[in-house]
């Protein structure tokens, strides 16, 4: 009986660091990425292409690529998605960009730190 308490305990405490772990990896720079601020775009001075842009911040790392015609944002491809990705949310918020044409959107609720992250993105797509 003591052989399995002391496995079942062993079996507790790699369960207990385990989720430990996954909540520091899940929560690891969370505010920096809230606080990010996001610019407006100056879509006038850009020239028809296809602009690349990544945002690098642990599981919020992502790459983009925007495509501008005739100064209007034609196509928004994630090319490198974050790690724990919600297509729903994604979908949304480039429809929303492409929509307004700009980065200065409404952000989608529950996702606002997805959000400034695929934002960043596009901006240092078209801004770089």
């Amino acid at each position: 009986m003591k052989k399995v308490l002391k496995v079942v305990g062993i079996i507790f405490l790699v369960l207990v660091v385990v989720a430990l772990s996954s909540l520091f990896f899940l929560s690891r720079g969370l505010n920096e990425v809230l606080n990010l601020s996001i610019n407006p775009l100056d879509l006038s001075v850009k020239e028809d292409g296809v602009y690349k842009g990544s945002y690098n911040f642990g599981r919020w790392s992502n790459e983009i690529s925007v495509t501008v015609k005739d100064h209007k944002i034609t196509d928004i491809e994630i090319t490198d998605d974050m790690m724990i990705a919600k297509p729903e949310v994604t979908s949304e918020l480039l429809q929303n960009v492409m929509a307004a044409q700009n980065t200065t959107v409404d952000l989608v609720s529950g996702a606002t730190v997805s959000c400034k992250a695929y934002l960043k993105s596009i901006e240092n797509a078209l801004n770089n």
